[in-house]
């Protein structure tokens, strides 16, 4: 019997699309011939509850066991006929296969509604920004949180849609709490999951059972899965891996975690889950001996003789990110997944609603300096991009495969030159993709290259401005500057592409002024309209971090030295200014909810906190002064030249001045919007023709400035007035790129 791969994905993480963890692993398994099925149990437990038979169980499990306490819960329960009626037609509805259920839903009698509409009548002015689907889907996402809130009171304290029982997951140093809670009877929830997992197990019946943990609301899950399939199961091997153990697990010592699994494996999965295979291949193939008698493992933990031990023994290289394959999403429920709106955040929105296959332009990230980052791990430190023909490859093949033509790139921060050739392939190759990613906000994205990337489906980007304080961004060793950023971010909003801003308060040594003026610069940019979206994290150190590993070298004091036995990644730690960052968190997101909804600019800083701050320090036009730039006529020889448009139409004439007459010519274009027209002597314009025809994204190889210059210096002189001239700008605002 050759070794069966089972991969799993716990609940919970996204509601609207898979977590794309398994599916690399599955690609990568495709490529070695070794057979694997995946599924994302987070999906089909909330489609099983979700259900008029899941809400019958519920609610029956409600009445015998434990009556609702609160005025919520016991309307909830009183309207359970209500709900039982109209849940499997708003699961349908969120699936995009029921879209005349929008119209009903909007008149706002259709669902029952308890405490997550009380504020409904604040949110009609966001409403109006809205279309009915997506109103409709804000609505029915919060009837799905009220439901979930019940279940929060009534049935399991710890459920939640994107995450599960995230507090013991959370800074769990210890493996107690975590392991009391595995001894406990299994919740509602829990039976659900086994109930699935039962049915797969029978149906596949894997010999390697792969538990990918991203986050820590999977993690309590994951053991829970595990804990079931060595009950019921016990000559199924089971291995652990993914975000969690790779940032938290890296100092595990705890050998009662073996009681659940038989593998913990670190840091890309592709080796050390082919290394598992081979070693519990029960075959007699020479490869399988060798790997058996090596008794070969890569970044892999284990229980010998009753003690943990991390086995990293293997010789063979990690595998090329040309060599793992491509993402492979069979087996998993993609029609059946759910799109919805919970806050009216532009980007939260895009992350939660529609379906978008992951993929990745290169492992790692090319800056890998930022003080906060886990830039020690390899998942960060290991920069490898991967080849842009290969990237749009992979891109029709999913297409292909899934059906959808939406992407989202999953990397740490996109390399703007390796995004410009994915963009020119997927140009030339004339693919329709609808494509979004992270990326760092340099100067290298330049007006030309954010139109570029939008013409070729990049709707969207998001990017690290964190503090917006010039002398707290070197620190970070961002490398950047709040003006650059502000440059780039007006840039991309020019081109028609959103910005959704990751922004930061409470690094080490940040003072009250200097968290006042962040947004006093965040109100501006947003005041400017070149950003829609953003979102406040307050800062956490971490163990793998710069600031984690040398903390006295950034103003902390690290609580406690010791290290945990489970997981160790989120640190303690006492900031030297002693300021509690935690009392503007409130302050800072309720302006920036305002903000993104275009209102509220000139409501003085101190309106949005109950307690005494500093007048900002921040010009009142430092943005808009920063936007005022003169044209740069500086011409960089090797720059690419890129045309958008298409050919011309071309009419001739002559034009005559005091008896002097000369031929002229008037190229007509017609883009998508519009048509317009420029005019040019005979044998310029003759040229230019032919210029446009040699800078066509169709064409596989760009040509330079340089080349085009040296052409045009054979027949003509001065190629810099030419170049400026009315013309050629013209067509610089219609879609000839210098890149």
């Amino acid at each position: 019997m050759k070794t069966k791969v089972f991969l799993i994905t716990p609940p919970f993480t996204q509601l609207n699309t898979p977590y794309p963890a398994t599916a690399y692993i599955k690609g990568f398994l495709n490529t070695k011939n070794i057979d694997s099925t995946q599924a994302d149990l987070g999906i089909e437990v909330i489609l099983k509850l979700f259900s008029k038979a899941g809400l019958q169980s519920l609610f029956q499990q409600t009445t015998y066991n434990l009556q609702p306490t609160t005025y919520n819960s016991k309307r909830i329960l009183a309207l359970q006929e209500e709900y039982l009626k109209t849940i499997d037609a708003v699961i349908a509805f969120l699936q995009g296969k029921n879209p005349t259920l929008a119209l009903q839903i909007c008149q706002e009698d259709f669902l029952p509604e308890a405490s997550r509409f009380a504020p409904l009548e604040e949110l009609d002015w966001a409403f109006g920004s809205m279309g009915t689907q997506d109103k409709a889907k804000h609505l029915a996402t919060l009837y799905l949180e009220d439901i979930s809130d019940f279940i929060v009171e009534c049935v399991d304290d710890n459920f939640g849609f994107s995450r599960y029982a995230e507090r013991l997951g959370r800074s769990a140093n210890s493996f107690d709490e975590l392991y009391k809670a595995l001894q406990s009877n299994p919740t509602f929830i829990d039976n659900l999951l086994f109930s699935i997992l039962k049915e797969k197990i029978e149906t596949i019946q894997p010999t390697l059972f792969l538990i990918s943990v991203p986050f820590p609301g999977n993690l309590y899950s994951a053991f829970r899965c595990a804990q079931w399939v060595k009950q019921h199961y016990p000559n199924i091997k089971i291995s652990m891996g993914g975000g969690f153990p790779n940032t938290e697990l890296r100092s595990l010592s705890d050998a009662r975690v073996f009681e659940f699994v038989d593998f913990i494996t670190l840091d890309d999965g592709e080796l050390p889950i082919e290394l598992l295979v081979k070693n519990l291949d029960p075959s007699d193939s020479e490869q399988a001996k060798q790997s058996k008698i090596n008794n070969e493992y890569k970044r892999t933990f284990l229980l010998e003789n009753g003690k943990v031990v991390y086995k990293n023994n293997a010789l063979q290289n990690d595998y090329k990110q040309s060599e793992v394959g491509t993402p492979d999403y069979s087996d998993l429920l993609l029609n059946q997944y759910i799109s919805v709106i919970e806050i009216v955040n532009p980007m939260h929105k895009m992350w939660s609603d529609g379906r978008w296959n992951k993929l990745t332009m290169a492992h790692g990230c090319y800056w890998g300096k930022c003080t906060f980052c886990d830039i020690s791990l390899d998942y960060i430190k290991i920069y490898e991009p991967v080849a842009a023909k290969l990237i749009v490859d992979r891109i029709e093949e999913l297409i292909a495969q899934t059906g959808e033509t939406g992407f989202h790139f999953v990397d740490e921060a996109a390399p703007p030159a390796l995004m410009r050739e994915v963009a020119l392939e997927i140009l030339r190759r004339k693919v329709v993709v609808t494509w979004w990613t992270n990326i760092r906000f340099e100067k290298s994205f330049t007006q030309d290259l954010c139109v570029l990337l939008r013409a070729s489906g990049c709707i969207a980007i998001s990017g690290g401005l964190e503090v917006a304080s010039d002398r707290l961004l070197k620190l970070i060793d961002k490398g950047v500057t709040v003006e650059q950023v502000a440059k780039v971010t007006r840039n991309f909003t020019e081109a028609g592409t959103m910005v959704h801003a990751y922004l930061m308060y409470g690094y080490p040594t940040q003072t009250v002024q200097e968290t006042i003026d962040s947004l006093e610069m965040v109100r501006q940019l947003f005041e400017m309209g070149i950003l829609q979206s953003g979102f406040w994290h307050q800062f956490a150190m971490t163990a793998h971090s710069p600031v984690g590993l040398y903390p006295e070298q950034f103003g902390v004091v690290k609580e406690s030295e010791s290290i945990g036995t489970f997981a160790n990644n989120d640190i303690v730690y006492k900031d030297k200014t002693g300021i509690d960052h935690d009392q503007f968190s409130f302050g800072l997101k309720k302006s920036l909810y305002n903000f993104m909804h275009g209102i509220c600019f000139d409501y003085p800083l101190q309106d949005w906190f109950e307690f005494k701050i500093p007048k900002s320090t921040i010009p009142y036009d430092f943005i808009e002064n920063a936007l005022l730039e003169e044209q740069d006529f500086q011409l960089k020889p090797s720059a690419k030249i890129i045309w958008l448009g298409g050919k011309p139409t071309i009419e001739t004439f002559t034009k005559t001045k005091k008896e002097t007459s000369w031929e002229m010519m008037t190229l007509t274009f017609h883009d998508k919007k519009e048509s317009f027209s420029i005019q040019t002597n005979k044998e310029e314009g003759e040229w230019l023709v032919q210029m446009l025809q040699r800078t066509a994204v169709s064409n596989q190889k760009p040509i330079t400035l340089q080349e085009i210059k040296k052409d045009f210096e054979t027949r003509f002189e001065n190629f810099e007035l030419f170049w400026f001239s009315k013309p050629i700008t013209t067509l610089h605002t219609f879609g000839l790129l210098v890149l």
